[in-house]
């Protein structure tokens, strides 16, 4: 632990002097010797931490997911290059850089943190022994020293024993009590932070290595916090406390208000999502408005969930636009009359009238009148255009001077009859007539 502690020594100054500055400030308020103006301040040093790490946390969160899109592409280059290990890393390195994710960056957070841990740890260790360390000079390591939480001093531990307990102003049942019950629920509050992500913020639509993994870390974690908790002073126990719980705190803001694709904290969200701009008519914060720009851009790819909501935007009369704005739908778009009436774009059908039998009847008979008149008039214009007879010998007269069953019919070699005579085809060669019996 030495080792370590020269490794992260270039933090352990900073650290103490936080610690120092937020003791100043709790210390007029609950005492410069109580376990909470220490105590207070340990908390606050995590507050801080937790608070710079943030755009660090963001970037695992986009880690994460990007991991969890390529799952199946990564179980194909698995399964591709299965007996060539080199292969396969390449096609994975490749992989990675073609999408732009590292997968160390949803180790970034617990990275970052570890300076920091170490060096409080240094500093809570120079307490138990006695040791001025960074900023903490005499006066200061005499009034942690007297510092009790619970009754377990700060820089005491599960696996001390009796008499370096007392040396400290506590009985042993006190710290073990105390010890137990933060180990407890350190690690509870690491499984439930485990298990909310899987159980919440998974693609479910994916079955991929990657959610094995996951599971099995949600039982490892908890296991090793409880193993190397048995070790951490109170003040280390009190900082991973209190890092899960505003873990915990943070990830449940983040299934809720940006869920996974696909998960079911992604149909809860759309279902409340729906109501709300159902409700409003549109979308009134601007994360609401990227989650929609997101659905509206996948198209075709949308998953269950996503098209349920933009179909229930449609059934309310509300179409989602590319820029993530909700607006109403043409059905609902009104308009003013010229009386200053407001009115829907898009009118009712209208149900024609019910004529009664009269009207039927002479809309009946005006219809039958109009086709026979067109009729005649097809007729006649078929007569002018029709081409003149063919015989030899053209009459003196009309051929409508005479009545139609007193014309002379043709000769029997003549080829100029009538295309008009009825039984004759109209164009084409004519089928001869049988000679006449005499």
């Amino acid at each position: 632990m030495d080792t370590i502690a020269s490794l992260f020594s270039f933090i352990t100054t900073p650290v103490s002097w936080v610690i120092v500055q937020f003791h100043s400030v709790y210390g007029k308020i609950f005492g410069p010797d109580t376990g909470w103006a220490w105590g207070l301040s340990i908390v606050s040093l995590v507050i801080l931490i937790r608070i710079c790490l943030i755009p660090l946390f963001v970037k695992q969160i986009k880690a994460t997911r990007a991991m969890q899109t390529l799952q199946p592409e990564m179980k194909k280059i698995q399964e591709r290059y299965k007996n060539d290990k080199q292969r396969q890393s390449e096609e994975m390195m490749k992989l990675y850089k073609e999408s732009g994710t590292n997968p160390l960056s949803s180790c970034l957070p617990i990275l970052a943190q570890s300076p920091f841990f170490f060096a409080l740890y240094h500093v809570l260790n120079g307490i138990a022994t006695g040791s001025t360390i960074g900023v903490i000079n005499d006066s200061l390591l005499a009034s942690a020293r007297k510092a009790h939480i619970f009754g377990a001093p700060l820089a005491a531990k599960f696996t001390d024993g009796s008499s370096k307990v007392e040396a400290l102003g506590a009985s042993l049942t006190d710290v073990r009590v105390v010890t137990a019950i933060m180990i407890v629920l350190m690690s509870a509050s690491q499984f439930y932070t485990q298990r909310q992500l899987m159980t919440k913020n998974v693609d479910t639509t994916v079955k991929t290595p990657f959610m094995q993994q996951q599971k099995m870390l949600m039982y490892v974690f908890p296991v090793m916090f409880a193993v190397f908790g048995i070790n951490f002073p109170v003040g280390v126990l009190v900082y991973w406390l209190t890092t899960n719980v505003w873990t915990m705190g943070q990830q449940m803001y983040v299934i809720r208000n940006n869920p996974t694709p696909g998960s079911k904290a992604q149909a809860a969200y759309l279902e409340r999502l729906t109501k709300h701009v159902t409700h409003h008519g549109k979308a009134r914060k601007r994360s609401e408005r990227t989650i929609i720009k997101a659905i509206v851009a996948k198209g075709r790819d949308r998953n269950e969930f996503e098209r349920k909501f933009i179909n229930a935007l449609t059934k309310a009369g509300l179409v989602a636009q590319a820029d993530g704005a909700v607006v109403k739908g043409e059905a609902q778009a009104t308009a003013v009359t010229e009386d200053g009436v407001a009115t829907t774009a898009a009118a009712k059908r209208q149900q024609p009238k019910r004529q009664t039998k009269s009207q039927r009847q002479s809309g009946t008979a005006k219809a039958a009148g109009e086709q026979a008149a067109g009729e005649q008039a097809a007729a006649a214009e078929k007569e002018d255009s029709a081409e003149p007879t063919t015989s030899l010998e053209k009459s003196d007269e009309p051929q409508d001077a005479k009545p139609a069953g007193q014309q002379q019919p043709p000769k029997g070699g003549s080829n100029g009859r009538s295309k008009a005579q009825s039984g004759q085809r109209k164009g084409g060669p004519q089928r001869p007539k049988s000679p006449s019996k005499k």
